[in-house]
C-alpha cells in the first residue's frame, strides 16, 4: 500500500474514537491501566498526525491537501469529506499535541476513570474532525460531538458549581450551533445545486443581503466559541469549575475553533459581506482586549483571572482577521496557535496549584513561592509568555497583528490610530495584572493556615515534563516564527487576495464608503 495515499485524516479522526469504545472492556479497578491506554492512544494518534503531514503536506500549496471524500447519504449529498490546508493543518497538529498532554495532566483522576478517559478520547477525535471536515452538515455534526464530552467532563468532575457552569456552557454553545445549522442549510439549498460541500458553496453567487445575514449567523455562533463580548460569559464560569485537563482543552483548543471557523466560513465563503463586518470585528476586538484585561485585573479568583486574560488575547485575533493584510492574517493565525500553547500551560499551572493549596483565592495563597520553587519558576515562565515578552510566541503574534493593521490601506489613519492606542493599553494592562498576580500569590504575606494545614509539595517530574513540552514550542516560535508561519502563509496570502479582490466590486455596487463614513472607510484597492 502507498502510504502517501493512505486515508490519514480519516484514520486520525476515527482511531481515538474507536479506541475509546474499547475502554469499557479493559479490566481495570483503580484507573491505572486505562490511563496508560489512553495516553498510548493519544501518542500513537499524534505520531500519525506528524507522519501524515510530513509525508503528504506541501507548505507551498495553498489549497486543500490530503483530501478524502466518500459518499455517506447520497440522497442529501452528505459525504464524509475531509481535507486540510494552512488554516487547519497547524491547528490539527496543536490539537494532537495539547490533547495528549491533557491526558497526561489527568493522571490524578481517580473518580470514574474509565468514563473520563473515554470522553477524553472522544474529544480527541471530535476536535480534529472540526478542523478537518469539508462538508457543512458534517461540520455541524462533529461540532456537536465535541460539545457533549466537554459538558459531561464539566458536570461530573468540576467544582461545587459544576452543574451551573456546565449548563451555561451547553446552552450558549448549543444555542450558537443552531445558527450554524440555519446558515448551513441556507447555503446548501441556495441556487440550482443542493450540496453541503464547502468548496462548491464558496463558488456560489450569493446576493449581498443574504451574505450579510449568513455572516451574522456565523458570527454569533463562532463568537460564542472564540469568545467575543458579550457572548463570553460562559467561559469564566466554565474555567472556574473545570479540572486541569478540561482547562487545557478549553483554552488550548476549543477557543481556536471559533477563530478557525470565522476564517474558513465568514472570510473564505462570504468575502463580500466581510467588507461590511470587518470594522465591526475590529471594534469588538478592541472591546475584548480592554474589557477583559480590566476585568482580569479585578479578579481575585485565579481561574477567572486567567480566563478573562484568554478573552483579552482573543481580541487580537479579531483585529488580525479584519486587517486586510497578509501579515495581519498571519498574525491572527499565529496568535491562535501561540495562545493555545500558552493558555494550556497557564491553566495546567492553575490546576497544579489548586491540587496543593485547595484554594483559588489569591489573597489566601501568600508565600507559596518560597515553599514550591519549581512551581514558582513554571508560573513565572508561563506568565512571561502570556504577557508577550520578546522571545516568546505571543510577542511575535501580537507584533505581526499591530504591524498588519497599522500598514493596512483599508482604514483611515484616525481609525487606525484609535484602535492601536486602545489595543496598546490592553497590552500594557496584561503585565500589570499578571505580575501583580505572581507577586500576591508567590511573594505576598505567608498564609499561616495554608502552610500549616497543607503539604505544599513542589512540582513532580510529570508536571515539569508537561510544562517543558509546552514551553519548547512557545520559545522556539518566539525566537523563529517561521517554524510555524511557513505552514499556513501560502493559504492566508491566498485568502487575503480573495478579500482584497472582493472589495472593489462591492464598493462599486453599494457605495460602502458612504456606510463607513467618518471613522473608517471600506477597502479601496
Amino acid at each position: 500500500m502507498n502510504l502517501v495515499n493512505f486515508p490519514w485524516l480519516t484514520t486520525i479522526i476515527l482511531f481515538p474514537i474507536i479506541s475509546a469504545l474499547l475502554i469499557p472492556f479493559i479490566p481495570d479497578e483503580n484507573g491505572k491501566t486505562v490511563r496508560w491506554y489512553a495516553l498510548t492512544v493519544g501518542l500513537i494518534d499524534f505520531i500519525f498526525i506528524v507522519y501524515a503531514f510530513y509525508m503528504g503536506y506541501d507548505f507551498n500549496n495553498p489549497n486543500l491537501q490530503l483530501v478524502e471524500s466518500y459518499s455517506w447519504i447520497s440522497q442529501i449529498d452528505l459525504r464524509w469529506s475531509v481535507g486540510t490546508d494552512g488554516l487547519s493543518m497547524p491547528l490539527i497538529l496543536m490539537t494532537g499535541f495539547i490533547t495528549t498532554l491533557a491526558i497526561m495532566a489527568a493522571w490524578p483522576v481517580t473518580f470514574k476513570p474509565k468514563l473520563f478517559y473515554f470522553l477524553m478520547l472522544l474529544m480527541y477525535g471530535g476536535q480534529i474532525a472540526v478542523f478537518a471536515v469539508q462538508d457543512m452538515l458534517l461540520f455541524f455534526l462533529v461540532w456537536e460531538l465535541e460539545l457533549v464530552p466537554v459538558y459531561l467532563i464539566l458536570s461530573i468532575w468540576g467544582g461545587k458549581k459544576r452543574l451551573y457552569a456546565a449548563t451555561k456552557f451547553i446552552i450558549y454553545t448549543a444555542g450558537g450551533s443552531l445558527f450554524i445549522l440555519l446558515a448551513a442549510f441556507t447555503l446548501a439549498f441556495f441556487g440550482d445545486t443542493i450540496t453541503f460541500d464547502m468548496s462548491i458553496i464558496a463558488s456560489k453567487d450569493i446576493p449581498l443581503k443574504l451574505q450579510l445575514l449568513l455572516y451574522g449567523c456565523f458570527l454569533i455562533a463562532y463568537g460564542v466559541k472564540l469568545p467575543i463580548f458579550p457572548l463570553h460569559t460562559w467561559l469564566p464560569d466554565a474555567h472556574g469549575e473545570a479540572t486541569a485537563p478540561a482547562h487545557m482543552l478549553l483554552a488550548g483548543i476549543l477557543l481556536k475553533m471559533g477563530g478557525y471557523a470565522l476564517l474558513r466560513m465568514n472570510v473564505g465563503m462570504l468575502p463580500d459581506a466581510h467588507v461590511y463586518f470587518a470594522p465591526i470585528l475590529i471594534i469588538l476586538g478592541v472591546v475584548n482586549i480592554i474589557y477583559a484585561a480590566l476585568t482580569a485585573f479585578a479578579q481575585q479568583n485565579l481561574k477567572r483571572k486567567i480566563a478573562y486574560s484568554s478573552i483579552s488575547h482573543m481580541g487580537f485575533v479579531l483585529i488580525g482577521i479584519a486587517s486586510y493584510t497578509s501579515i495581519g492574517l498571519n498574525g491572527a493565525m499565529l496568535q491562535m496557535i501561540s495562545h493555545g500553547l500558552i493558555g494550556a500551560g497557564l491553566f495546567f499551572m492553575v490546576g497544579a496549584t489548586y491540587d496543593r493549596t485547595h484554594t483559588l483565592m489569591l489573597d489566601e495563597m501568600g508565600g507559596i513561592g518560597g515553599k514550591m520553587k519549581k512551581i514558582f519558576a513554571m508560573w513565572t515562565t508561563c506568565s512571561m509568555a502570556s504577557l508577550a515578552l520578546p522571545g516568546m510566541s505571543g510577542f511575535a503574534a501580537e507584533l505581526m497583528i499591530f504591524i498588519g493593521f497599522a500598514t493596512s490601506d483599508a482604514y483611515n489613519s484616525i481609525f487606525k490610530m484609535v484602535v492601536i492606542i486602545f489595543a496598546a493599553v490592553g497590552v500594557i494592562l496584561t503585565p500589570i495584572y499578571l505580575l501583580s498576580m505572581l507577586k500576591e500569590m508567590l511573594y505576598g504575606p505567608e498564609n499561616k493556615d495554608l502552610v500549616s494545614h497543607a503539604k505544599l509539595i513542589d512540582a513532580e517530574p510529570r508536571e515539569v515534563f508537561i510544562i517543558g513540552c509546552l514551553l519548547i514550542p512557545i520559545i522556539s516560535i518566539g525566537l523563529y516564527p517561521k517554524i510555524v508561519t511557513q505552514m499556513y502563509s501560502a493559504t492566508t496570502d491566498q485568502l487575503n487576495t480573495l478579500l482584497r479582490n472582493s472589495a472593489p466590486a462591492l464598493v462599486e455596487k453599494t457605495n460602502v464608503a458612504a456606510i463607513h463614513n467618518g471613522i473608517f472607510k471600506a477597502p479601496d484597492m
